[in-house]
């Protein structure tokens, strides 16, 4: 089976021809601050186009499969809620976009959900229908699976906001209107806060760069820099607590850690893995910390189960 996929985060966007669990050919490009989504799905639609050019002869395509990040109606094919990322969204039908721009029919999921489809398919995750997953990147993004099934919920909000459970209560304010969450404490858009906030951060390498992400504190916090050091301790010890939380909520065989934070998994994953296993009350066992092993390929492979399972 072949289908488009097409992955939409807050900053970038990457669209691919995908067979099974193998992708023949990708494009990924950067978004404008601020852009609208009615500016972005034009610049999509060049991209797919491109890759149709590259479906084998004979070979029908069978669909567009497509992740977004923010709530969506998979039923519907709707956008629920962005939280604040392209407003202009909700406004538009996607189903009518596929239609009339190709001639496919779509099927839409939230971007994290489908990344976990992706790495239960052919990742981390292979094996295992009770997973969940949390995404550490510029958000931090959740999904859960029980008995082989994606958490959905009447509002669409089941599983999907794992970033959002509060490990903090007197904490930061989130961009979700609550106080301490786990994206307000220790995530991409907050870690600038958290740097700038901190005592050591004026004597600290830190202080000079004009952007601060997590690859450069992980560096830094290896080479020895102190407020980098205690910076990286105190997300690693949110990030932990999420873990317990959404174990404790879901129920999982295997926990799946993905996002760009995965690139110091080695600074990452032993801390993770032992917090779980002292603190998660798990009498029947030991929930299993993985990396994501699919990297940005998930949401794209996970893209091919929405059109599966319509054939079941």
């Amino acid at each position: 089976m072949i289908v488009l996929a097409v992955d939409l985060g807050g900053s970038h966007a990457t669209c691919a021809l995908v067979a099974g669990t193998a992708i023949l050919k990708q494009e990924s490009f950067r978004l404008a601050p601020g852009a609208s989504f009615g500016a972005v799905l034009p610049k999509i639609e060049v991209v797919l186009r491109r890759l149709l050019e590259q479906v084998p002869s004979g070979v029908d395509c069978r669909g567009i499969g497509f992740g977004f990040c923010g709530l969506v109606d998979p039923i519907q094919s709707r956008i629920v809620s962005t939280n604040g990322k392209y407003d202009d969204a909700c406004d538009i039908d996607l189903n009518v976009w596929a239609h009339d721009r190709f001639g496919l029919a779509l099927r839409l999921e939230n971007d994290a959900r489908l990344a976990l489809l992706g790495e239960c398919l052919a990742g981390a995750g292979a094996g295992s229908g009770d997973a969940v997953m949390m995404t550490l990147g510029t958000g931090v993004g959740g999904a859960a699976m029980i008995g082989g099934k994606l958490l959905h919920g009447k509002h669409f909000q089941a599983g999907c906001l794992g970033g959002h459970f509060v490990v903090n209560w007197r904490g930061r304010a989130c961009t979700c209107g609550n106080r301490g969450c786990i994206e307000a404490e220790a995530s991409g858009w907050s870690l600038p806060l958290l740097c700038r906030e901190h005592p050591l951060f004026p004597s600290s390498a830190l202080a000079a760069f004009s952007e601060i992400n997590f690859e450069d504190l992980f560096r830094l916090a290896a080479q020895g820099d102190a407020c980098a050091i205690n910076i990286r301790e105190e997300c690693v010890e949110v990030w932990a607590a999420g873990c317990v939380t959404m174990i404790h909520a879901y129920d999982p065989d295997v926990l799946i850690v993905g996002g760009g934070v995965m690139k110091s998994a080695d600074q990452v994953l032993p801390r993770l893995q032992a917090h779980v296993e002292r603190y998660a009350w798990t009498p029947w066992g030991k929930v299993r910390v993985r990396a994501a092993e699919l990297s940005d390929a998930a949401p794209l492979i996970g893209a091919v189960s929405l059109f599966e399972r319509d054939s079941r």
